[in-house]
Protein backbone atom coordinates (compact mmCIF):
# COMPACT_ATOMS: atom_id res chain seq x y z
CA UNK A 1 0.00 0.00 0.00
CA UNK A 2 1.47 3.37 -0.97
CA UNK A 3 1.95 6.34 1.36
CA UNK A 4 -0.72 8.29 -0.52
CA UNK A 5 -3.26 5.55 0.19
CA UNK A 6 -2.38 5.52 3.88
CA UNK A 7 -2.75 9.31 4.07
CA UNK A 8 -6.13 9.19 2.37
CA UNK A 9 -7.43 6.45 4.66
CA UNK A 10 -6.18 8.15 7.86
CA UNK A 11 -7.70 11.51 6.94
CA UNK A 12 -10.31 12.83 9.38
CA UNK A 13 -13.80 12.35 7.94
CA UNK A 14 -15.00 15.46 9.79
CA UNK A 15 -12.39 17.58 8.08
CA UNK A 16 -13.43 16.20 4.70
CA UNK A 17 -17.02 17.32 5.27
CA UNK A 18 -15.92 20.95 5.73
CA UNK A 19 -17.22 23.49 8.28
CA UNK A 20 -20.42 22.79 10.19
CA UNK A 21 -23.59 24.24 8.69
CA UNK A 22 -26.84 24.27 10.72
CA UNK A 23 -29.86 22.65 9.16
CA UNK A 24 -32.76 24.57 7.72
CA UNK A 25 -35.02 23.36 10.53
CA UNK A 26 -32.66 24.68 13.19
CA UNK A 27 -32.34 28.04 11.45
CA UNK A 28 -36.10 28.31 11.21
CA UNK A 29 -36.48 27.40 14.90
CA UNK A 30 -33.94 30.04 15.98
CA UNK A 31 -35.61 32.65 13.80
CA UNK A 32 -38.97 31.81 15.38
CA UNK A 33 -37.51 32.17 18.87
CA UNK A 34 -36.03 35.55 18.02
CA UNK A 35 -39.35 36.74 16.63
CA UNK A 36 -41.14 35.59 19.78
CA UNK A 37 -38.60 37.38 21.95
CA UNK A 38 -39.03 40.61 19.98
CA UNK A 39 -42.81 40.27 20.17
CA UNK A 40 -42.72 39.73 23.92
CA UNK A 41 -40.45 42.74 24.39
CA UNK A 42 -42.75 44.95 22.32
CA UNK A 43 -45.84 43.82 24.24
CA UNK A 44 -44.12 44.38 27.59
CA UNK A 45 -42.97 47.85 26.54
CA UNK A 46 -46.38 48.83 25.20
CA UNK A 47 -48.21 47.63 28.31
CA UNK A 48 -45.76 49.43 30.59
CA UNK A 49 -46.12 52.68 28.68
CA UNK A 50 -49.92 52.36 28.70
CA UNK A 51 -50.07 51.79 32.46
CA UNK A 52 -47.67 54.68 33.11
CA UNK A 53 -49.73 56.97 30.88
CA UNK A 54 -52.96 56.06 32.67
CA UNK A 55 -51.39 56.67 36.09
CA UNK A 56 -49.97 59.99 34.93
CA UNK A 57 -53.33 61.16 33.60
CA UNK A 58 -55.15 60.04 36.76
CA UNK A 59 -52.68 61.82 39.07
CA UNK A 60 -52.31 65.03 37.05
CA UNK A 61 -56.04 65.19 36.37
CA UNK A 62 -57.05 65.03 40.02
CA UNK A 63 -58.60 68.19 41.54
CA UNK A 64 -55.83 68.66 44.11
CA UNK A 65 -52.89 68.13 41.74
CA UNK A 66 -51.85 71.83 41.42
CA UNK A 67 -51.58 72.22 45.21
CA UNK A 68 -49.85 68.85 45.59
CA UNK A 69 -47.34 69.68 42.89
CA UNK A 70 -46.55 73.03 44.49
CA UNK A 71 -46.16 71.48 47.96
CA UNK A 72 -44.18 68.33 47.13
CA UNK A 73 -42.69 68.81 43.66
CA UNK A 74 -41.63 72.44 43.48
CA UNK A 75 -38.65 72.92 41.09
CA UNK A 76 -37.60 76.05 43.00
CA UNK A 77 -37.31 74.34 46.38
CA UNK A 78 -35.79 71.25 44.76
CA UNK A 79 -32.91 73.34 43.42
CA UNK A 80 -32.44 75.00 46.81
CA UNK A 81 -32.45 71.66 48.64
CA UNK A 82 -30.04 69.88 46.32
CA UNK A 83 -26.79 71.23 47.80
CA UNK A 84 -27.54 70.76 51.55
CA UNK A 85 -29.14 67.36 50.98
CA UNK A 86 -26.15 66.13 48.99
CA UNK A 87 -23.85 67.41 51.73
CA UNK A 88 -25.91 65.48 54.29
CA UNK A 89 -25.62 62.31 52.24
CA UNK A 90 -21.91 62.27 53.04
CA UNK A 91 -22.80 61.40 56.64
CA UNK A 92 -25.17 58.65 55.50
CA UNK A 93 -22.44 57.10 53.36
CA UNK A 94 -19.93 57.33 56.21
CA UNK A 95 -22.36 55.53 58.52
CA UNK A 96 -22.89 52.82 55.92
CA UNK A 97 -19.13 52.41 55.42
CA UNK A 98 -18.52 51.97 59.17
CA UNK A 99 -21.68 50.21 60.34
CA UNK A 100 -21.94 47.80 57.39
CA UNK A 101 -18.70 45.84 58.00
CA UNK A 102 -19.26 45.97 61.77
CA UNK A 103 -22.72 44.45 61.37
CA UNK A 104 -21.43 41.71 59.08
CA UNK A 105 -18.73 40.68 61.56
CA UNK A 106 -20.90 40.93 64.67
CA UNK A 107 -23.76 39.07 62.99
CA UNK A 108 -21.42 36.25 62.02
CA UNK A 109 -20.14 35.94 65.59
CA UNK A 110 -23.69 35.81 66.97
CA UNK A 111 -24.71 33.20 64.40
CA UNK A 112 -21.64 31.11 65.23
CA UNK A 113 -22.53 31.32 68.93
CA UNK A 114 -26.06 30.10 68.22
CA UNK A 115 -24.74 27.07 66.33
CA UNK A 116 -22.21 25.93 68.93
CA UNK A 117 -22.50 22.28 69.90
CA UNK A 118 -22.26 20.84 73.38
CA UNK A 119 -23.97 21.51 76.74
CA UNK A 120 -21.11 23.66 77.98
CA UNK A 121 -22.04 26.34 75.43
CA UNK A 122 -25.71 26.48 76.48
CA UNK A 123 -25.38 29.87 78.28
CA UNK A 124 -23.74 31.39 75.21
CA UNK A 125 -26.42 29.96 72.92
CA UNK A 126 -29.17 31.27 75.19
CA UNK A 127 -27.56 34.72 75.29
CA UNK A 128 -27.22 34.87 71.50
CA UNK A 129 -30.79 33.66 71.04
CA UNK A 130 -32.13 36.23 73.49
CA UNK A 131 -30.17 38.98 71.71
CA UNK A 132 -31.60 38.03 68.32
CA UNK A 133 -35.18 37.59 69.56
CA UNK A 134 -35.20 40.87 71.47
CA UNK A 135 -33.60 43.23 68.97
CA UNK A 136 -35.35 41.75 65.94
CA UNK A 137 -38.68 42.59 67.58
CA UNK A 138 -37.65 45.94 69.06
CA UNK A 139 -38.54 48.92 66.81
CA UNK A 140 -35.44 50.61 65.43
CA UNK A 141 -36.73 54.14 65.92
CA UNK A 142 -37.39 53.49 69.64
CA UNK A 143 -33.95 51.89 70.03
CA UNK A 144 -32.38 54.97 68.46
CA UNK A 145 -34.22 57.27 70.84
CA UNK A 146 -33.26 55.18 73.86
CA UNK A 147 -29.57 55.03 72.98
CA UNK A 148 -29.14 58.55 71.64
CA UNK A 149 -30.90 60.19 74.60
CA UNK A 150 -30.61 57.50 77.27
CA UNK A 151 -26.85 56.97 77.20
CA UNK A 152 -25.99 60.69 77.71
CA UNK A 153 -28.53 60.80 80.56
CA UNK A 154 -26.49 58.16 82.42
CA UNK A 155 -23.50 60.56 82.53
CA UNK A 156 -21.00 57.73 82.23
CA UNK A 157 -17.33 58.66 82.29
CA UNK A 158 -15.52 58.02 79.03
CA UNK A 159 -18.71 57.31 77.06
CA UNK A 160 -19.32 59.57 74.09
CA UNK A 161 -22.43 61.71 73.73
CA UNK A 162 -21.97 62.14 69.98
CA UNK A 163 -25.37 61.46 68.35
CA UNK A 164 -23.67 60.14 65.23
CA UNK A 165 -21.71 57.51 67.17
CA UNK A 166 -24.70 56.60 69.32
CA UNK A 167 -27.00 56.43 66.31
CA UNK A 168 -24.55 54.19 64.48
CA UNK A 169 -24.36 51.99 67.57
CA UNK A 170 -28.14 51.58 67.54
CA UNK A 171 -28.04 50.62 63.87
CA UNK A 172 -25.33 48.03 64.54
CA UNK A 173 -27.24 46.52 67.46
CA UNK A 174 -30.49 46.25 65.53
CA UNK A 175 -29.15 45.03 62.20
CA UNK A 176 -26.75 42.53 63.75
CA UNK A 177 -29.76 40.55 64.98
CA UNK A 178 -31.19 40.32 61.46
CA UNK A 179 -27.85 39.52 59.83
CA UNK A 180 -27.16 36.84 62.46
CA UNK A 181 -30.32 35.00 61.41
CA UNK A 182 -29.27 35.22 57.76
CA UNK A 183 -25.90 33.70 58.60
CA UNK A 184 -27.51 31.02 60.76
CA UNK A 185 -29.82 30.04 57.92
CA UNK A 186 -26.79 29.66 55.66
CA UNK A 187 -24.88 27.61 58.23
CA UNK A 188 -27.79 25.26 58.82
CA UNK A 189 -28.32 24.84 55.08
CA UNK A 190 -24.98 23.05 54.81
CA UNK A 191 -25.66 19.32 54.91
CA UNK A 192 -24.48 17.55 58.10
CA UNK A 193 -22.50 15.12 55.96
CA UNK A 194 -20.12 17.99 55.19
CA UNK A 195 -19.27 18.34 58.87
CA UNK A 196 -19.03 14.58 59.31
CA UNK A 197 -16.65 14.26 56.37
CA UNK A 198 -14.47 17.07 57.68
CA UNK A 199 -14.30 15.61 61.17
CA UNK A 200 -13.47 12.18 59.75
CA UNK A 201 -10.48 13.75 58.02
CA UNK A 202 -9.17 14.95 61.38
CA UNK A 203 -10.33 18.58 61.29
CA UNK A 204 -11.32 20.17 64.58
CA UNK A 205 -14.67 21.90 65.06
CA UNK A 206 -13.10 25.31 64.47
CA UNK A 207 -11.31 24.13 61.32
CA UNK A 208 -14.51 22.51 60.05
CA UNK A 209 -16.44 25.75 60.46
CA UNK A 210 -13.66 27.85 58.95
CA UNK A 211 -12.72 25.75 55.93
CA UNK A 212 -15.87 23.74 55.17
CA UNK A 213 -19.09 25.18 56.59
CA UNK A 214 -18.66 28.95 56.56
CA UNK A 215 -17.37 29.27 52.96
CA UNK A 216 -20.44 27.45 51.68
CA UNK A 217 -22.84 29.19 54.05
CA UNK A 218 -21.64 32.72 53.32
CA UNK A 219 -21.67 32.10 49.58
CA UNK A 220 -25.30 31.05 49.78
CA UNK A 221 -26.51 34.05 51.77
CA UNK A 222 -24.61 36.82 49.97
CA UNK A 223 -27.75 38.05 48.13
CA UNK A 224 -29.67 38.29 51.40
CA UNK A 225 -26.76 40.15 53.03
CA UNK A 226 -26.65 42.65 50.17
CA UNK A 227 -30.38 43.27 50.65
CA UNK A 228 -29.77 43.94 54.34
CA UNK A 229 -27.06 46.44 53.46
CA UNK A 230 -29.48 48.18 51.08
CA UNK A 231 -31.99 48.47 53.94
CA UNK A 232 -29.22 49.78 56.21
CA UNK A 233 -28.44 52.50 53.68
CA UNK A 234 -32.01 53.76 53.94
CA UNK A 235 -32.19 53.47 57.73
CA UNK A 236 -29.07 55.59 58.21
CA UNK A 237 -31.47 58.47 57.63
CA UNK A 238 -33.04 57.79 61.01
CA UNK A 239 -30.02 59.17 62.88
CA UNK A 240 -31.51 62.62 62.42
CA UNK A 241 -33.70 61.96 65.50
CA UNK A 242 -30.63 62.54 67.67
CA UNK A 243 -29.67 65.81 66.02
CA UNK A 244 -27.17 64.55 63.43
CA UNK A 245 -27.31 66.60 60.23
CA UNK A 246 -27.67 64.01 57.51
CA UNK A 247 -29.69 64.23 54.30
CA UNK A 248 -33.01 63.80 56.09
CA UNK A 249 -32.15 66.37 58.77
CA UNK A 250 -31.05 68.88 56.13
CA UNK A 251 -34.36 68.37 54.34
CA UNK A 252 -36.31 68.79 57.61
CA UNK A 253 -34.55 72.09 58.32
CA UNK A 254 -35.60 73.45 54.93
CA UNK A 255 -39.16 72.18 55.40
CA UNK A 256 -39.40 73.93 58.77
CA UNK A 257 -38.36 77.24 57.25
CA UNK A 258 -40.41 77.08 54.02
CA UNK A 259 -43.34 74.77 54.89
CA UNK A 260 -42.73 73.07 51.57
CA UNK A 261 -42.07 69.30 51.51
CA UNK A 262 -40.09 69.18 48.28
CA UNK A 263 -36.72 68.84 50.13
CA UNK A 264 -37.96 65.61 51.74
CA UNK A 265 -38.86 64.27 48.30
CA UNK A 266 -35.37 65.19 47.08
CA UNK A 267 -33.82 63.34 50.03
CA UNK A 268 -36.03 60.32 49.40
CA UNK A 269 -35.06 60.20 45.73
CA UNK A 270 -31.41 60.40 46.77
CA UNK A 271 -31.80 57.28 48.91
CA UNK A 272 -33.52 55.54 45.99
CA UNK A 273 -30.63 56.40 43.68
CA UNK A 274 -28.12 55.06 46.22
CA UNK A 275 -30.10 51.89 46.89
CA UNK A 276 -30.94 50.82 43.34
CA UNK A 277 -27.39 49.66 42.44
CA UNK A 278 -27.24 47.51 45.57
CA UNK A 279 -30.65 45.94 44.94
CA UNK A 280 -29.80 45.23 41.30
CA UNK A 281 -26.53 43.68 42.44
CA UNK A 282 -28.46 41.51 44.91
CA UNK A 283 -30.80 40.39 42.13
CA UNK A 284 -27.84 39.52 39.92
CA UNK A 285 -26.24 37.52 42.71
CA UNK A 286 -29.51 35.67 43.31
CA UNK A 287 -29.84 34.72 39.66
CA UNK A 288 -26.21 33.58 39.49
CA UNK A 289 -26.61 31.51 42.64
CA UNK A 290 -29.76 29.89 41.27
CA UNK A 291 -28.01 29.03 37.99
CA UNK A 292 -25.03 27.52 39.79
CA UNK A 293 -27.27 25.54 42.11
CA UNK A 294 -29.27 24.22 39.12
CA UNK A 295 -26.04 23.17 37.42
CA UNK A 296 -24.69 21.50 40.56
CA UNK A 297 -22.03 24.15 41.13
CA UNK A 298 -22.94 24.68 44.78
CA UNK A 299 -22.78 21.76 47.16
Amino acid sequence: MSGADVDSESADPVMERGPYAPSERRLAREAYRRSRTRRSALIATASTVAVAAVLFLVVTGSPGWPVTQKTFLSPHYAREALSPVLHGFVLNLELLAVCGPTILVLGLLIAAARTLRGPVFLPLRLLATAYVDFFRGFPLIILLLLIVFGVPALQLQGVTNDPIVLGGTALVINYSAYVAEVYRAGIESVHPSQRAAARSLGLTYTQTMRFVVLPQAIRRVVPALVNDMASLQKDTGLVYVGGAIDAVAAAHIMVASSFNYTPLVVAGLGFVILTIPMTRYADWLTRRTDRRRAQGGIV
